[in-house]
């Protein structure tokens, strides 16, 4: 990030023009500024002052300041490649979607946000000082760019060291291994990586830390995360100041393959990776201080993988030519972002064209070979290396019996949560997606990852008990109020919230306490977000603060009227007021601001059910399921409310079309043996509920009414 001056702007500002769904944006100079006419916050056009650059190469945003301190990134960037790379020309960052000024992506709007979304790895020293009482910013910086305290934290102590060693006076000069550094990032010294002449890998001579201090400080910028407090420090655990994302569906696939979609940076998918395992860090191919390899090319990797084995067509089996792969064609894949920046995919997997056939994730062979089907690379590579596979990546299949809702999902997760084999991060991804699926057969891997030397799988842990009642889990959670990392810390005060300080032994309380006021200032410290806010009031709620609560609700919604998670649970909480007036009035609101949100219309349908007028929450009801026919729960919701309504025949009607789509939902398949069975159909009853009992084997009740419609149908056991 730079001030916007005639050395520091790259893109063309001499009378430029450039179109994007009709909006015309102009480009221009004037009394010295670099001006842009685009559409603002009401949709018009307006003339905004450029204030700062932001990024040099492959491309160039620009940044225009608010009256309120806010700083918002314009959406059209420049390509700042040479021309005949496709370069030298403006370009829209969302080219095929219309974005206009109500949408929360418009460039004005809370995600265009650089004092949240960009400034922490961009300026060095970064405090967002935002105000929540008058909404406004006063972001500083110690430096407005990358400088040495961005990795090393602050640097008052080092300074003062440096200054002493160049004193003439040899008496006095403190002996500090440190150099007062806050941490050494010091991995690599005395390490080195013999090459196995059997494998022809190297192997490193230490066996790393199990706090790998320069992953975690790297991970500040190269991790999807949300800070929650701005103390970070280098050296220490990701998590003492940031909620990482686990391998989550909509930036990875079942394989932790990275998408195109939402850029993963390299934190997860080195994490997940064999070469993280084996100990490598960031610094063993990247000098940090250049940003340049530390060999060019592929000879990165022939510092540790011998020449002779992997430089070669025995290893390769591709002869030379000019499009002969090299080591990072095969096995760092490449994900473009912003339209012209492409990322390569740091879990340096082996190429799997085998599970693109299973899972249908992608492989590097077909990255290249696009004219040929995934089966005709399997078999290239079966008849290469042989019928078996050992990619290190086991858990693809659990991840994919998990989005495709297949019936032993829950079976594969726990096998994948509790092999130590697997790396931490899919291990915490597994346990939160238990969540949804937790029985008597695996509360035993929340108890074990809550142990767990990662924080991250401790976190999923904590996760996974998530939706238990929070006097059952006290016990077991309670501990983790004094966790050494407060990203646990604060997960494990927020589970439980809603135990009545009369039921928290005595020992407990004051543990309690203390976690949940890093759990509010975690939420503080992030005020001008909705999320934040919604996320204090529901803490507030349960806590039984209801006037706390609605006042951090409504103001999510004044930050953003489109954030409708708040509008639904403040919606709630009226509900448990005996508000369900004010309800109404607050949903209909919200689908003025959001009609097609199908949550606030089921929202609003069970509202209207409370207010005993049942034809019109039919109605809402009707119109979610419209509205997201892919949902297994809205489709739910609304056999409920017809059968509810005497209409029993449309309800398994309803409940049979969903089925075809999600036919291991639990919810559907109970409430299909429910219902025929009052309907007095034994025979279908007892078919839904075979099938329910797959999924849900530990369930006595369930056993016991098969048997039930067994001896009603006189149908024999299978």
């Amino acid at each position: 990030m730079q001030h916007a001056t005639d050395k520091t702007v790259l893109g063309n500002f001499n009378d430029a023009g450039f179109e994007h769904y009709g909006v015309h944006s102009h480009f221009f100079r004037k009394d010295g500024k670099f001006l842009v006419e685009t559409d603002g916050p009401n949709g018009q056009l307006a003339v905004y002052e450029v204030k700062y650059t932001f990024g040099v190469d492959p491309l160039q945003q620009y940044l225009i300041e608010f009256p309120d301190g806010r700083i918002q990134a314009l959406p059209i960037a420049w390509d700042s490649r040479p021309q005949d790379k496709g370069g030298q020309r403006w370009f829209h960052i969302y080219p095929n979607e219309e974005i206009k000024h109500d949408d929360v992506l418009h460039w004005t709007k809370l995600n265009q946000n650089w004092n949240f979304m960009c400034a922490e790895c961009h300026s060095t020293g970064l405090r967002k000082n935002y105000d929540a009482k008058t909404d406004r910013f006063a972001t500083s910086w110690s430096e407005i760019s990358v400088g040495c305290e961005a990795c090393h934290g602050q640097g008052s102590r080092h300074t003062a060291w440096a200054r002493e060693q160049q004193s003439w006076w040899p008496f006095g000069k403190r002996q500090d291994p440190s150099k007062g550094l806050l941490a050494l990032l010091d991995e690599r010294r005395d390490v080195t990586w013999p090459i196995d002449p059997q494998t022809g890998i190297g192997r490193r001579s230490v066996a790393p830390a199990t706090l790998r201090k320069e992953v975690e400080t790297c991970g500040l910028c190269h991790a999807r995360r949300a800070g929650f407090h701005e103390d970070w420090m280098p050296g220490q655990s990701l998590s003492q100041t940031h909620v990482v994302e686990p391998l989550a569906r909509n930036t990875y696939y079942p394989d932790g393959q990275i998408r195109d979609v939402e850029e993963p940076y390299n934190y997860a998918p080195f994490k997940q990776g064999k070469m993280f395992a084996a100990g490598v860090t960031c610094s063993d191919c990247h000098e940090p201080h250049s940003a340049k390899l530390r060999a060019p090319s592929e000879g990165v990797c022939l510092q540790c993988h011998a020449p002779d084995k992997y430089a070669d067509v025995r290893h390769r089996h591709h002869g030379s030519s000019a499009t002969e792969p090299t080591c990072i064609s095969c096995h760092m894949q490449t994900r473009t972002y912003m339209v012209v920046d492409p990322r390569h995919d740091h879990t340096f997997r082996v190429p799997r064209p085998d599970l693109s056939l299973t899972l249908g994730t992608p492989n590097a062979c077909n990255d290249c070979h696009r004219d040929k089907p995934a089966e005709w690379a399997a078999a290239a590579v079966e008849q290469w290396f042989g019928p078996n596979r050992e990619g290190f990546q086991t858990f693809g299949t659990a991840f994919h019996a998990v989005r495709t809702e297949q019936a032993d999902a829950a079976a594969l997760l726990r096998v994948i949560a509790a092999d130590k084999n697997v790396p931490a991060i899919a291990r915490a991804s597994a346990l939160s997606e238990l969540a949804s699926r937790v029985s008597p057969a695996n509360i035993g891997l929340a108890r074990a990852g809550l142990t767990d030397p990662d924080p991250m799988v401790r976190i999923g842990a904590l996760d996974m008990l998530e939706n238990l009642p929070a006097d059952r889990i006290l016990s077991l959670v309670s501990p983790l109020l004094t966790d050494p990392v407060r990203g646990v810390r604060i997960r494990a005060a927020s589970l439980l919230a809603a135990v009545p300080v009369a039921r928290q032994p005595q020992a407990d309380r004051a543990r309690f306490d203390q976690a949940a006021a890093e759990f509010i200032a975690a939420q503080r410290a992030n005020a001008e977000r909705p999320e934040a806010r919604t996320a204090l009031a529901n803490f507030l709620a349960q806590q039984g603060q209801s006037a706390e609560a609605e006042t951090e609700y409504k103001a999510a919604l004044r930050l953003s009227p489109l954030y409708t998670i708040a509008a639904v649970n403040l919606t709630d909480l009226y509900r448990q007021l005996g508000r369900d007036k004010e309800g109404e009035s607050l949903l209909r609101t919200a689908i003025a601001a959001s009609p097609g949100d199908a949550a606030v219309h089921r929202a609003l349908g069970l509202t209207l059910t409370r207010l005993k007028r049942p034809d019109e929450a039919l109605a809402e009801f009707k119109l979610a399921t419209e509205l997201e026919p892919d949902s297994p729960q809205y489709a739910y919701i609304y056999a409920v409310a017809l059968h509810s309504g005497g209409r029993a025949e449309e309800a398994i009607t309803v409940l049979k079309e969903a089925l075809k789509s999600h036919p291991n939902d639990r919810d559907i398949l109970s409430a299909l043996v429910a219902f025929n069975r009052t309907s007095g159909d034994a025979a279908a009853a007892l078919t839904y509920a075979q099938r329910l009992v797959v999924i849900t084997p530990d369930d006595v009740g369930l056993t016991t009414m098969i048997d039930e419609l067994r001896q009603a149908t006189k149908r024999p056991a299978q």
